[in-house]
């Protein structure tokens, strides 16, 4: 099976950390968050990751060209003017084989079973399969309405007025069938594509009851980095096994003065923290550097710039 990735957004949510960096390249515990998705997709035994891009479009591919992901083949996919998720599917059907393929977001940390979804669709027979997480939080994020084992609407954009307490994860089992339903040009997939497969050959559902975590803005991005990074470094060491990337806390080209205080914190990559520093509780990415005697408390820094989330 392949898998088409969504990662061409914009990441405006993110800025400043995206104005200069990709938002699939945006690290979480010293890991780019695509390399969490790729994860999860050569341990299922994907053969193929189609993956759109636009923003930044040369730093992905350099990022590629610089990491070997063995037995997953990776095709790029860039889309000079922006296809939104709808249209950058459509763009790539000819790639995807004509077979059921996974669809994936490249910025969601998960330990989701991509096995179990795949099965859980091929038992349903139908057009689709979402996977969705139950949460307290899915009327702020969007509520997805569910009965008898199918998906039938998304916020009650369709008027059926169900209502529960999945989210989408970004995360699906899709039949060919889909692309019927699809635009050429700007579109979203939930609109056009999600929405034939409710009306024509039906859209199942897999609960995911595990880690699932959107970095998508920036107190998500904070959190998962310090609040809720046990489930994630607890992904070590089949992360390192499979694409030897893995989370950590600490990056070991980072450097910092034996005089200085760095508790709570994620230090990347050439971060260069100075005597008497105090970093607490906050992320630097990489190439950040703390002058002698400054404080950074409950923040996320960059070269040149600090904010609090």
């Amino acid at each position: 099976m392949n898998a088409f990735v969504l990662a061409a957004g914009f990441g405006t949510r993110l800025q400043p950390m995206t104005d200069k960096t990709p938002k699939p390249l945006v690290p979480v515990l010293n890991v780019p968050s695509i390399c969490y998705t790729l994860y999860l997709l050569k341990k299922a035994g994907i053969r193929k990751a189609i993956i759109n891009i636009h923003h930044h479009p040369d730093c992905i591919r350099r990022f590629f060209e610089q990491h070997d992901f063995g037995s997953l083949e990776i095709v790029l996919s860039e889309e000079k003017i922006i296809l939104g998720t709808g249209g950058g599917l459509k763009k790539c059907e000819q790639l995807l084989e004509g077979e059921d393929f996974l669809l994936i977001n490249s910025d969601i940390i998960s330990d989701i079973d991509l096995t179990l979804l795949i099965a859980s669709h091929r038992r349903s027979g139908m057009g689709g399969t979402l996977a969705l997480y139950e949460t307290p939080l899915a009327g702020e994020i969007g509520q997805v309405g569910v009965r008898n084992g199918q998906v039938l609407d998304f916020r009650n954009m369709r008027n059926t007025g169900l209502l529960s307490s999945f989210i989408y994860t970004g995360t699906a089992v899709l039949s060919p069938s889909i692309f019927r339903h699809l635009r050429e040009e700007f579109s979203s997939i939930v609109d056009t594509g999600f929405t034939g497969l409710i009306d024509h050959e039906g859209l199942g559902f897999y609960e995911h009851r595990g880690l699932w975590l959107d970095i998508g803005t920036l107190q998500n991005f904070y959190q998962a980095n310090l609040d809720d990074n046990l489930r994630i470094l607890q992904l070590e060491p089949q992360m390192k096994s499979r694409i030897g990337m893995w989370p950590h806390l600490v990056s070991g080209h980072a450097s910092v003065s034996p005089d200085a205080s760095v508790d709570r914190s994620v230090l990347g990559e050439g971060c260069s923290i100075g005597p008497g520093a105090v970093v607490d509780h906050s992320v630097l990415l990489p190439g950040t550097i703390v002058q002698r005697n400054s404080i950074i408390r409950d923040s996320i820094a960059g070269p040149g710039w600090i904010i609090k989330p």
